[in-house]
């Protein structure tokens, strides 16, 4: 059996959003350091503030300043901080019911360790030097053994309003591909495509699952499959990717290569890409030491009939 390959994997992206005039005034109110919630229909006062009412449904945009100053209701202890966490050294998370607010916010409570922290403890927020309009202009909370902190009265309206946000979005984790997959990923390395055939219903399946995913049998009989294959559609790319030395716009297929029952993807490249078509009969081009195919060329051969791939589309 092939060794079944594993290797660290990032996906990574910003995420913009806009903000309602609620959640735009909450962080605007950080960066001013004032604290806003919202009140409820009933007198509640929700922070961090929501346009909607989670009980009644109903909108809500009454702002409210409460105090910097609160009471821990729960708490997690973090030995180990991750990259972008609040703090670099051990912290506990804690949801804290800043006074004047009916729920609790979740943030980072700078203490020692994890006997310094109780529910019930008081604590007060410590600012950030440089604010923005984020959640961060909280830097974190901390203990606070004083009096209780006062709202300043503030309205809740704010000149040059925190309009939108980004959000930097990223999941670091290590990918296997399984045994199936694994298999396959090393005969490309020798540039041969090897699929799995299914012993219910004999089709053969490249990329190779490991499992029929009509019959639900497992596969393991190899069959290799191609070079060449054939275009069953394909989509022009006109967005170039950061990350792709490659100029637009170019065309990315779903290929069927000869011998296989299901249609893998694929660059092509080698024609105009507005000469691209269902039916292109193509071949693999292989630069020195890849992995995989660096992308698809015509062969030549007449096109293929349609009822040929119709299946695979």
């Amino acid at each position: 059996m092939p060794e079944v390959l594993k290797a660290p994997l990032v996906v990574e992206f910003p995420f913009t959003r806009s903000l309602g005039p609620v959640q735009s005034a909450f962080l605007t109110g950080l960066r001013e350091r004032v604290v806003l919630g919202v009140r409820t229909t009933d007198g509640r006062t929700l922070v961090p503030p929501v346009e909607y009412d989670p009980t009644t449904a109903e909108e809500i945009h009454d702002l409210v300043e409460v105090a910097p100053t609160g009471t821990v209701t729960t708490w997690a202890w973090n030995h180990a901080p991750r990259r972008g966490q609040p703090l670099a050294t051990p912290f506990a998370w804690a949801l804290v019911r800043l006074d004047g607010a009916d729920t609790a916010l979740l943030h980072a409570l700078d203490v020692p360790g994890p006997e310094a922290v109780h529910t019930g403890m008081r604590v007060r927020v410590r600012w950030s030097e440089e604010r923005t309009g984020a959640i961060t202009d909280i830097a974190c909370f901390e203990p606070h053994d004083g009096a209780a902190g006062q709202p300043t009265g503030h309205t809740g309206r704010f000149e040059d309003e925190v309009t939108g946000i980004v959000a930097h979005a990223r999941l670091d984790y290590t990918y296997s591909p399984g045994r199936a997959q694994s298999a396959y990923i090393t005969e490309l390395s020798r540039q041969r495509t090897v699929g799995e055939r299914c012993p219910s219903c004999r089709k053969v399946y490249v990329p190779p699952r490991g499992a029929c995913p009509t019959c639900g049998v497992a596969t393991a009989e190899q069959v290799e499959v191609g070079p060449r294959g054939t275009v069953t559609t394909f989509c022009i790319v006109n967005i170039k990717a950061k990350n792709l030395d490659i100029d637009v716009p170019y065309v990315y297929a779903h290929i069927a290569l000869d011998g296989a029952d299901l249609a893998l993807h694929g660059r092509i490249g080698g024609i105009p890409y507005d000469q691209v078509r269902m039916g292109l009969r193509v071949e693999p081009v292989w630069t020195e030491g890849a992995r995989h195919p660096d992308h698809y060329r015509p062969t030549g051969e007449p096109d293929a009939d349609y009822d040929t791939y119709k299946e695979l589309l």
